[in-house]
């Protein structure tokens, strides 16, 4: 199943500047997402990180991994209208910088939930260098 970024906010609550998908090319409610940003020379953090040399922040990066397992949590009939937050972020490790021009791939994969609480894996690639890993833990309002 494929979303655009109009199905995209029918599933999360995050809107530009800070929504971080453009689009979804496949997910499995409560299992997995695949994601994509377009990192542009127009994105907000652009201009200050850094005025010579733009590099995405490692956090927003780390933020739209979660972005993308968000969809995957938040997708379930049962979590419909509601917000996925951070509860915990371990073991992120940055590989590449992502810059204007790039394509961030993002996947993660969910691999436990227990009540509102859940845990993923998520990776980040351009093109087919690792940019981005790490462990996301979710607390669903």
């Amino acid at each position: 199943m494929e979303l655009d970024r109009a199905g995209i906010e029918a599933i999360i609550p995050h809107r530009a500047p800070f929504l971080l998908v453009d689009r979804i090319e496949a997910f499995v409610p409560g299992e997995s997402a695949v994601g994509y940003l377009d990192v542009s020379e127009d994105m907000f953090w652009v201009p200050g990180h850094f005025p010579d040399y733009a590099v995405m922040p490692g956090v927003l990066i780390v933020e739209a991994c979660a972005q993308v397992g968000a969809v995957a949590l938040l997708s379930l009939p049962e979590n419909q209208g509601r917000i996925a937050f951070f509860a915990g972020i371990d073991g992120v490790r940055f590989k590449r910088q992502v810059r204007p021009g790039d394509v961030l791939r993002m996947e993660c994969t969910i691999t436990k939930r227990r009540g509102p609480i859940g845990f993923g894996d998520a990776k980040a690639w351009v093109g087919d260098e690792l940019a981005c890993l790490g462990q996301l833990m979710f607390a669903i309002q």
